[in-house]
């Protein structure tokens, strides 16, 4: 089975490190071969060893790019430059703390993050498109909707997880225990934050989701006083992100 692991960078908002070391910890937990690529619109800063490719063109306005993640659509395209089989795309500000390789065998179609039981209690999903796996072309269908509509579409979803969601068809969702989120299960709570950082994910943790902020540079390279959205708080770097990053590559800088 061919297998890709995809990401995205456009603009400035995540650094060139942040591409740099998702490889390398998708190479650290990855057994056998697959491909890694970004698509970007900019190559400075990326390692050599980093394949990437332009992001395909789907047709969005200049604001489309600048508010929610419209242009992750484009993984979409059939063909994507000369990607085939199953396609794991995670977005750059995603931990990768564990083996990647079930995530290119569990279920079929299209899979995606469910984060209703993070926030919600009505038991229904809520898809997110941190972290989900497709079939290389085989939802090409979507962008011709979203073409034929595209400024009707954009404001009916308002986001293109959304979009993904209500378009793709049958949808799949990943083990809660694969993906917990930063500021659901990690972080300390309120109060007990101002005197204890976080503590690493609970074991059988695959991937750490950051959504939202703080990202996980603010754990790393932290501004001074609060590195978390009041009332929570943090401040100083977190000892194992700073170990990741460095373990990977990534740079640590004073801000």
């Amino acid at each position: 089975m061919d297998r890709t692991v995809l990401c995205m960078k456009w603009g400035t908002l995540y650094s060139a490190d942040y591409v740099n070391v998702l490889y390398r910890a998708a190479q650290a937990n990855m057994t056998g071969p697959f491909r890694f690529l970004c698509l970007t619109d900019t190559r400075e800063g990326l390692l050599p060893e980093v394949e990437h490719a332009p992001i395909p063109d789907i047709g969005l306005k200049p604001e489309h790019w600048k508010g929610g993640g419209w242009p992750k659509l484009s993984v979409f395209v059939n063909p994507l430059h000369d990607v085939t089989g199953r396609v794991l795309f995670i977005d750059l500000d995603m931990v990768i703390w564990g083996a990647l390789d079930g995530f290119f065998t569990h279920g079929q179609g299209m899979v995606m993050l469910d984060s209703g039981p993070w926030r919600h209690r009505d038991g229904v999903p809520h898809p997110m498109s941190s972290i989900f796996a497709f079939d290389a072309g085989a939802h090409a269908d979507m962008l011709d909707r979203l073409r034929a509509d595209r400024d009707r579409l954009i404001a009916h979803y308002y986001l293109e997880q959304d979009f993904i969601a209500g378009e793709a068809g049958p949808l799949a969702f990943w083990p809660q225990d694969w993906i917990r989120s930063f500021k659901r299960h990690i972080r300390r709570p309120l109060l007990i934050d101002r005197f204890k950082t976080p503590a690493p994910p609970d074991e059988g943790t695959r991937i750490i989701c950051f959504h939202g902020e703080p990202r996980p540079i603010d754990l790393i390279s932290p501004s001074a006083g609060n590195w978390d959205r009041f009332p929570h708080y943090g401040a100083g770097p977190v000892d194992w992100m700073v170990d990741y990053w460095t373990l990977h590559g990534g740079k640590v800088a004073d801000r």
